[in-house]
This record gives C-alpha cells, structure tokens and sequence, in this order.
C-alpha cells in the first residue's frame, strides 16, 4: 500500500512540471514578439538588442534549468517505474500473505473503510448472506452481525484488544485488533471452537471430579448431611443420610418436601430453614440431631447427628451421679469438692447438715463468700498447700450451725488433670471428737501402762510367788476388762493400732539392750558376773517375748499384717523347729519326736512358723513328764500339721475359750512360765487371716492334740541362697572383715561397735550418710558388709542410703536391713535387691550368722 501512495504523489509532481514548463515557453514567445514589433526610436536599438541578449540568457538558464529538471524528471520517472514495478510486486505479495492466513483478515484505512481483506474474512460472512466489499465501514458490519444473527452472545471479556464472540452455529471466535500508522486498524478473527471445547471438557471434568470428591468427602462423614436449595430441592445428600432416613433409593435433585411423607426424620419445616439444634426420636428407639447451616446464595445444609449413644451415656452419668450422691449422703463423714478458684462443685447431705445450708446451696459459691473471714484466714495456709499439689491432713476445731463444738479431721487432697495440673481439690471431713477423747484416754492409760510394765519387769525377776501375785491381778484385769469390752471397743481398736504403728519405737531400745548383752557375753568374765548377765539376758528375752507378742497381736487386731503366701516343702519349717525344741524339751527333761514330711503347702512360712511355734511353747508350757510330737498327716484337702503332747491337758469347758485373748488353762504350767495368755489367741488370728483351719483336742489329766490344716502347693523355680555350706558362728570368719553400721539410735550404733568388734570386724558407725561419708570415702573405701536401719531421720530409708552408695561403687556392696517392720511389700523388695533382712530386736547369734552368710557367699 505504500508503493502505491507513492507512485501516486510522483504522478502529481510530473504533471505540475510539465504545466511549468507549458507556462515559461508561453512567456518567452511573448516577450520575442513584443521585441520584434516595437516602434521604439533607432536609437534605442541597442538597448533593445542588449535587452534581448539578457532575455535570452534569462531563457537560455531557465532552458537549461528545465532540461536538468527534465533530465531528473525522466530518472525520477524511471525510479517511479522501478518503485511502481516493486510496489505492485509487494503489492501481490501482500495478497497472497494476506490470502495466506489461515483465520479471516481485515484492513480498515482511518475513515473505518475497508481496503484489503482475505477470502476467509469474506467466508466469515457468507453464512449470515453479506458479501464483503471495499470501502465497507466498520459500524455497517457491526449492525449486520447483531441484525442477520451471525453473533448470538453478547460480548464475553477483553483481554488485551481481544473480543469474544459466540457464533449462531455454536462455533466461537476470538477477534484481536491493532491500530496502524495511518490510523486505520487491522482485524483478525481467530476460530477458537476447538479451544472453547477442549476447555469446556477440561472444566466439565474438573467440575465432575470436584463432585465425585466433594461425594466421597460427604459420604465419608458420620453425619447425614443434605443440601437444600433456596426453592426447597434436595441437591445433594450422603449415604448415612440416606441410612437415617431409610431413602435408599432416593434420587437426587429432588422435592425436599415430598419426604416428609416417606421418612419420620424429615420436618416440613427442615425445607424452610432449622434455626436451632432439635432432636428426633425415631421408632426404633434412635435419637437423631438436625441442626441447620444458611448457605450465603440461599438455601441451607443440614446435617443429622446420631445421638443415641450420647443421650444414653448422659443418662448413665445421670444415674451414677444419682448413685454415687446416695452413697456419698449415706456416709457419716463429710465430703465435697472444690475447683481451682474454691467454688463448691459437689457436697453430700452430712456436709450441708453440717453447716445448716438447704440442698445444693453451696453449688457453684466461693468459700470464702460462704464462710466468714476467721474461719477462711485459718483454712488458708492449707487449701494453698494442696493448690500446690500437697495432700494435707490436719485436725480442725469448729462449731457446727447447732452450735455443738467438734474436733474434726480435715483431709485436702488434689485432684490434677492429664497435664499435671491441679485443677481441684478432694475435701473429707470426719468427726474425730470422740477418738480424740479416747485417745486422751488411752494415752493416760499408756502411761499407766508403761509404769506399770516397768514395775512388772522388775517383779519378773523376782520369786514364782509374785508372778503368781500378778497372775492373780491379771486376772482380775481381765475381768474388769470383759466389763468394759462392749464401752471400750472403739478405744481397743485405736490402741492396737497405736502399738503397731509404735512398735519400732518400742523394740530400738530393747534391740540396743540386747545387743549390749551380746557383747558382754563375749567377754570374759568372773562366775559370779557371767551368772547376772545371763540372767539379764533372760530377763531382756522374757521382755522382748511379752512386747513381741504385745505388738503382735496388736497388728493383727489393726490389720496391718499381710500375708506373703507362697508354695514351699512343709520340712523346711518344721526340721528348723524340731531341732530348736528338741533342744527346749531336752533341758525340761522331756522327750521328743519328730516325723518328717515330704508334701509341698502354700502358706505364709513365717506366719506359720508363729503358730506351730505357739503350739510347740504350749506344749511343753503345760507338760511336766512324758514326750512331744511334732509331725505332719495328710488329708484329702490338705496337710495337717500337729503337736501332741502328755501333759495337763483341757477341760472340756475351757475348749471353747482357749483362744480368746488372755486366757490361759487353770491348770498350773512350769513356774518360769512367763506367758500372757496371747499365744492361742495369736494363732487362731494368724489362721483366720491364712484360712487355715484350727482343731484341738484334749483330754484332761492325758494330754492336748493341736492341728493347723494347710492347703497343698506346688513348686515354682525361685532365686534361693548360695548352696555353699552355713557358716558356725563359731568360726573366725569375721576376724578383720570391714563393716560399715548406719543407725540413727546412737545406743545401737555403740552396742554394734562393741559386739562386731568382739568378733574382730573392723567397724565403722554412722547415724547418717553424711556422718559416713565424713569417716571414709563411700565410692572406694574397702569394705566388706554395709548394715543399715530401715527408718532414718529426715524420712530416709536405709535401702535408698545402700541403693546410693551402691549406685557410686563399681562392685555392689553386700547388705543387711534390720527393722521392725514385718511388711510383705518390705520383704518382696529386700529379695529383689538381694539384701538380707533381720527383724528387731536381733539376737546376737543370728546377726552373726547373718553376717557370716553376707561375707562368705552372696543373695543370687
């Protein structure tokens, strides 16, 4: 196009020389004609010819400027044919590139006129019957698409000079538009049908796998959930809606409200919008939650809950905190529970009776805003202990809403969550008024008691005639006792629980004495001096034995004792016996036999040995001539173990009260006789707690037949002893050995320096860790035994103190606990740590024995 504007500006130019050219010949003809024809004077003719000279050169350069021009005129021309001759070339070319593009091509000059278009544009228009020609304007081709319906959408987006257009045989085309130099604009239309389908397919299955995903989502919920359009059509829904509502073959979209006849689930209303949760209970017993969710473009979700098992577990809630509320109301002790602020979150009946407040009263109130300030300020220090995560016990003088004055025993333990926190706090109140007057009581009787027990010991060591003097005060005791059994029951209760939780207490100095004795036994000594220390000995034995049975008894009436019931052979107890009291009986001149057996019981060994052992003392107690029998007969259910003997025997009356406690047969036994009348009384406690049967019969004046009948056992592989052969205590196995002694009595610690270096141990004592860590270096001292007190200071044990100093040495040190605890949780973790234990007061033979045994071989 641009050949041809200036192929046409060239033309212009060559026609307006030409005309210049016509115009300078026409004046030069004028001018020699007008010379020619003057009439001037003849004088003037030189002026004339000098006048035409300079015309003639005037003519002669404008000849010859027109000759150049005329020259540059035909090189112009010869370009111009040139150009003309490349221009209609480009000119051709610009056609067939034009006619070359694939998709439909325009030209428009700056009026908005066609001027070159492709066959394909004109095809573009052929469907809606336009022909296209030249000169056509832009807004007459606009009209005719929207008029003839060969546009059928309205304008979709632009997109960078892009338009859209939907076509009437559903093809869509996509025009770009670019402006020229000239201010025309050129126009291609572009076939996206291909395109807009392939689209269209990607986003159908986009759309259809969003669906099957969205299903698979909804499907898998618990819930059923429904979604309803705005004009009430169920669009969508799940299978557990479909379950719920028993719709199994429910199709989808369809009219929310015709369900309401085919399912008991679906509400009318549901289709108009839930505004709030509600239930629907179904025939079969099932409750159903709906709850509705408001879509923003209208409509709604609705999702159905299956509530059942909730409302049914909130009805079990209900009825256990029905029962535990009777429970707790029926209980004389008050009880409540605060949270972490102090507000009152439960209470029971004796607790609001208590403080005079009506039924649920104290419900969701502070403490302190129920309680005035005095009693809060003395609470304080407490209710802060246990916030802290500290049980607290401790006695509590106050006045009930009746104004009677008690003494009560608080107890404030916290109740912490999953993360550790204490997020409340447990309140149990008992009304220890009466208890705490007993135990006034009971104190002043214990003192009485003890003085008693001195005056006793005293007199123990006098003739048969005072003891006999004291048989008869005891007995009178007794019968003033079984007066007030029915008033002192309570009373009794509490002092057998004291004297077991005391026995520790009473058997450290007695274990010092003994241990004392022990030593001056190793000494030489005149006659005169060895005949008093056996005679003290004898007296801290019959101590021991009246204390020992005292405490006894004592834990068994407190029930602090249990049983450590395990499978054994029946002869390792009874040969350990027989040897002891073949002994025994051999100094009272009496015989005894003795017939092994081979059969496997399950008992506690050590809570059986107290009641053979019972039997056996018993036996030769009351026999003055004739023999013992010790021996074993088996039954269908079990073995029975008896004594016999040839004593006094029973009367017949008396049968039925031996085993009550402090009673003892009229008949007279030997006079160093120093029994309570507790002995009976402990082995049918023992049996009872064992479930091993009693029998007993005698005949008076013949003798006594005692059993004990045990259920039989069976073997289990157990860690035992080194099979190495025992140690006499005779033998210097002790000579040099180092022994380490941790006692935070410093009697005992001084009666074990004296007794272990009579044996010739080297012998270091220590009331604490410190105090030995002080004398020797715990980690590499050389060492050979570490004995050790269960109960230290500062609530320390004495197998935590061995576990310590163990966990410091390469090689373990071997260990013995002495205690007075009897406990079956003491015994079971003395045989996992392989220590050895020795219970107070410890004889002197046995703690030799015993440290024979730890420096000799090793617990496996």
């Amino acid at each position: 196009m641009a050949n041809h504007v200036a192929v046409a500006d060239t033309s212009e130019r060559e026609r307006e020389l030409e005309r210049e050219i016509a115009k300078l010949k026409r004046i030069n003809a004028a001018l020699i004609e007008r010379v020619e024809a003057s009439n001037l004077p003849r004088s003037a003719p030189y002026a004339a010819f000098e006048h035409s000279v300079l015309l003639a050169e005037q003519v002669r350069e404008r000849t010859q400027a027109l000759n150049q021009t005329t020259h540059e005129l035909r090189a112009s021309n010869r370009l111009l044919a040139e150009a003309r001759e490349r221009a209609e070339t480009a000119g051709q070319h610009l056609v067939d590139a034009i006619e070359s593009i694939t998709d439909a091509f325009v030209l428009f000059d700056a009026d908005q006129r066609i001027q070159r278009f492709n066959s394909r544009f004109a095809e573009f228009w052929r469907p809606a019957g336009i022909r296209i020609r030249q000169g056509m304007r832009l807004d007459d081709l606009r009209r005719l698409a929207l008029s003839s319906g060969l546009v059928i959408s309205e304008q979709l987006g632009h997109h960078d000079r892009r338009t859209i257009y939907r076509l009437h045989n559903d093809r869509w085309v996509q025009v770009h538009q670019r402006p020229t130099r000239g201010g025309g604009r050129v126009i291609l239309y572009v076939d996206i049908t291909e395109l807009k389908r392939h689209e269209h397919a990607q986003r159908e299955h986009a759309l259809a796998q969003k669906t099957r995903l969205l299903q698979a989502t909804v499907d898998s919920l618990s819930q059923g959930v429904a979604v309803v359009t705005a004009s009430g059509m169920l669009e969508m829904c799940n299978q557990r809606f479909r379950d719920l509502t028993g719709l199994e073959t429910l199709e989808v979209p369809h009219r929310f409200a015709a369900l309401c006849h085919s399912s008991q689930l679906v509400d009318a209303a549901d289709a108009e919008g839930v505004t709030a949760a509600c239930e629907r209970r179904l025939e079969d017993g099932r409750v159903v939650e709906v709850r509705g969710h408001a879509m923003p473009g209208g409509g709604q979700v609705l999702t159905y809950t299956d509530v059942t098992e909730r409302i049914r577990h909130a009805e079990t809630l209900r009825e256990r905190e029905h029962w535990i509320r009777t429970i707790t109301d029926e209980l004389p002790a008050m009880i409540a529970y605060l949270d972490r602020d102090l507000r009152y979150v439960f209470t029971n009946r004796v607790y609001e009776e208590w403080y005079g407040w009506p039924r649920d009263l104290l419900l969701g109130g502070e403490l302190e805003a129920l309680h005035n300030q005095e009693h809060c300020a003395r609470l304080r220090p407490y209710l802060t202990r246990a916030l802290a995560g500290e049980s607290v016990s401790f006695e509590f003088p106050e006045q009930s809403a009746s104004g009677e004055h008690r003494v009560l025993l608080r107890a404030y333990v916290p109740h912490y969550d999953s993360d550790g926190e204490v997020i409340g706090l447990f309140v149990l109140i008992r009304d220890i008024t009466e208890r705490r007057r007993t135990a006034e009581a009971l104190h002043q009787a214990y003192q009485n008691l003890e003085q008693r027990v001195r005056e006793r010991t005293f007199e123990l060591t006098q003739v048969n005639g005072q003891l006999r003097e004291e048989i008869a005060e005891r007995a009178a005791a007794e019968q003033r006792l079984r007066e007030a059994k029915a008033e002192a029951e309570a009373a009794n209760l509490s002092k057998t629980k004291f004297l077991a939780a005391v026995s520790h207490d009473l058997l450290q100095p007695l274990n010092a004495a003994r241990l004392f004795t022990g030593a001056l036994c190793e000494q030489d000594v005149a006659p005169g001096s060895r005949e008093l220390i056996d005679q003290i000995g004898r007296s801290l034995k019959d101590v021991e034995t009246l204390l020992g049975t005292l405490v006894d008894i004592s834990k068994l009436d407190a029930g602090v004792v249990t049983p450590d019931v395990d499978a054994f052979p029946v002869a390792e107890l009874l040969d350990g016996l027989a040897r002891e009291y073949r002994q025994v009986a051999a100094s009272e001149g009496l015989g005894f036999d003795y017939v092994p057996s081979s059969a496997v019981v399950r008992s506690d060994a050590q809570l059986l040995t107290r009641v053979v052992r019972n039997f056996l003392t018993n036996a030769i107690r009351y026999t003055n001539e004739g023999r013992i029998l010790l021996g074993c007969r088996r039954r269908a259910d079990g073995v029975e173990i008896m004594v016999g003997d040839t004593g006094m025997g029973i009367e017949t009356e008396e049968l039925g009260v031996i085993f009550q406690e402090f009673r003892r047969s009229h008949a007279a036994g030997r006079r160093q006789d120093r029994g309570l009348g507790l002995g009976l009384a402990i082995a049918d406690k023992i049996s009872r707690m064992l479930e091993h049967p009693l029998g007993v019969a005698s005949i008076a004046g013949q003798g006594s037949l005692f059993s004990v009948r045990l259920p039989y056992g069976e073997l289990a592989p157990r860690s035992q002893l080194s099979q190495e052969p025992a140690v006499a205590a005779g033998e210097a196995v002790l000579e040099g050995r180092r022994v380490w002694v941790v006692d935070n009595d410093a009697d005992i610690c001084e009666a074990m320096r004296v007794l272990l270096t009579r044996w010739g141990c080297r012998v270091v004592v220590a009331d604490s860790e410190a105090s030995l860590a002080a004398q020797v270096a715990l980690a590499t001292a050389p060492v050979d035994v570490l004995i050790v007190d269960y109960h230290l200071d500062q609530s320390d044990t004495g197998l935590a103190l061995a576990e310590r100093i163990n966990a410091q040495r390469q090689v373990p040190l071997p260990v013995m606990a002495i205690t007075a605890n009897h406990s079956v949780e003491l015994k079971q973790r003395m045989r996992e740590l392989g220590y050895l234990l020795l219970h107070k007061p410890v004889k002197p033979l046995k703690l030799r024995m015993g440290l024979s045994r730890l420096v000799t071989g090793r617990l496996t």
